[in-house]
This record gives structure tokens, sequence and C-alpha cells, in this order.
């Protein structure tokens, strides 16, 4: 799958007790324009697994190729994700990258598990888009898009 380019995401969201998680998917895709899905898939060793299983929402972040230093700290098990001021909370407490090249805020709507990971599947309730190229990662490193 190295040789499959992909856009690259960062999701968001709080766990019970208000603690901040997220995690970098390249696994993201649109489900349905009518009502607007998309869905991610996690892991079901991602630390933040259990978080995520229980959320009523989450925030997927595009993430721009000049931050791809920030897929690469969302994606290392045991990181400090969350250690600089990328992030700002939204509505619902979930942090939201400040500069991102979209965001779209999500409401959980069903779970699949399937072999070892959760497939997401998200309703779109808000979306702010930037206009920033997003960075797709191929063959194991970040590359940008001519814009």
């Amino acid at each position: 799958m190295a040789s499959y380019p992909s856009g690259v995401t960062i999701v968001t969201t709080t766990d019970d007790q208000g603690v901040w998680r997220g995690f970098t998917a390249t696994s993201f895709c649109s489900l349905s324009a009518d009502p607007p899905m998309v869905l991610v898939c996690l892991a079901h060793s991602a630390q933040c697994h259990a978080a995520f299983d229980k959320a009523e929402s989450w925030v997927i972040q595009v993430v721009p190729h000049r931050h791809a230093d920030l897929a690469t700290r969302f994606a290392t098990r045991g990181a400090d994700k969350f250690g600089r001021s990328d992030f700002a909370p939204n509505s619902d407490g979930h942090p939201v990258m400040e500069e991102a090249a979209a965001v779209l805020e999500c409401e959980a709507h069903v779970r699949h598990d399937v072999a070892d990971h959760t497939i997401l599947i998200g309703r779109v309730r808000d979306v702010r888009l930037r206009d920033d190229a997003p960075a797709v990662y191929f063959r194991r490193g970040f590359h940008s898009l001519a814009h």
C-alpha cells in the first residue's frame, strides 16, 4: 500500500475524562454526499482507540504539507501529541488544528470492527476550508501537490 498515494488527516476527540486524544490516518474517504458522511479507520492497538470507541463526535483535519511534522507526531506511539499550541478547542471541547487545510466536525454514526481496525463512520455537521494544499503520503514520505 506504500505505492498508493493518500491524503493525510489527524483525527481528534476528547475522552470521558476530558483528555484530548488523536491519531494520524491516511485511511480516510468520503462515503456519502447526502447526507454528508465520511469514514476513517483506526487500529485496535492505538492508544486512543477506547476514546474513539465511545466518542459521540470527533474532528477530522486535513493536514497541509507544511505541517507534516504534526502527522508524524500523531502517528508516534507515546508522543506528546498536543504539546504545542497547534490546537484550540471547538464547541464540543475537541481539539481543532488551527491551520488545517480542511476541518470536518463529525458526529458518530456507526462503527464497524474489521480485522485489526475499527471503521469510524461520521456524519459531517460542519466544514471549514482553507486555501492550503494537503500533504500526500506516498512511499513512506510526505509530499506536496502542485497548487
